[in-house]
């Protein structure tokens, strides 16, 4: 079910020719309006609220990034599938020249300008900005399909960083806004507080619960394994632990 609403979100970016470099499929697909609906965040109350946020790493949500930079807010990025001890980069405009903030906010520029932290080391958080291949108003999202960003959320719930209601919003085009209820929600899955659209702000009305935390059930072991913060849990129903295993 996703992941024929995944394919529809791509082509229905294609079809509007709304697609724009590095392409649509298997992505979090950068969109034309990308800019104007990171403007439209910039100015919102969610947005000057907040003081710390974490955002994917994605290129339609750079703008996003950007304007969080020029704000002096700092930003955590989770590293690609969170495959290093300190799974996160903090970007401090504090420690970046202004010149230079722009190039930051870039998926390279980041681990430039970036320090890798362990999740220890940061500080709460105030907003999270996710990338989406397709939304609901109901709050309801669709990723990719990894799962990583389920994952980031879990593990810093854990960590206290967030509160149950620190607000999650993205930034998409109106072509990926699916109708309520069309996404299947799991007990992993992180709902949406609002959408921020090119022309238009969506405060998402749906009821979904939040997860408490990184649900090692619904992960493969094979998965948790390759995950350093993860490595080593093991969830009911997995078999028992031998010596050789130590």
């Amino acid at each position: 079910m996703k992941t024929l609403l995944r394919k529809k979100c791509w082509q229905s970016i294609r079809d509007e020719g709304a697609a724009r470099f590095p392409g649509v499929e298997g992505r979090i697909p950068n969109f034309v309006g990308a800019e104007s609906a990171a403007r439209g965040l910039a100015v919102h109350p969610l947005f000057s609220r907040a003081r710390t946020l974490k955002c994917n790493p994605d290129s339609p949500q750079r703008p996003v990034r950007h304007a969080a930079l020029k704000a002096g807010k700092r930003i955590y990025m989770a590293v690609p599938r969170l495959a290093e001890t300190h799974p996160f980069i903090e970007l401090d405009p504090a420690c970046i020249p202004a010149n230079k903030l722009w190039e930051a906010s870039s998926i390279k520029g980041a681990g430039t300008h970036g320090v890798p932290v362990a999740i220890s080391a940061m500080a709460a958080i105030d907003l999270i900005v996710t990338g989406c291949v397709g939304v609901g108003r109901d709050g309801a999202r669709l990723g990719k399909g990894g799962g990583y960003s389920d994952l980031e959320f879990g593990l810093l719930m854990e960590a206290g960083l967030l509160s149950p209601t620190t607000p999650v919003v993205t930034t998409v085009h109106p072509c990926q806004v699916l109708a309520d209820a069309a996404i299947p929600m799991t007990p992993h899955d992180v709902p949406l507080t609002a959408l921020f659209l090119p022309e238009e702000v969506v405060l998402c009305h749906g009821d979904y619960g939040r997860p408490p935390g990184v649900l090692p059930e619904e992960l493969e072991p094979s998965k948790r394994d390759a995950i350093p913060v993860l490595s080593g849990r093991r969830a009911a129903g997995d078999p028992p632990r031998s010596f050789d295993e130590d």
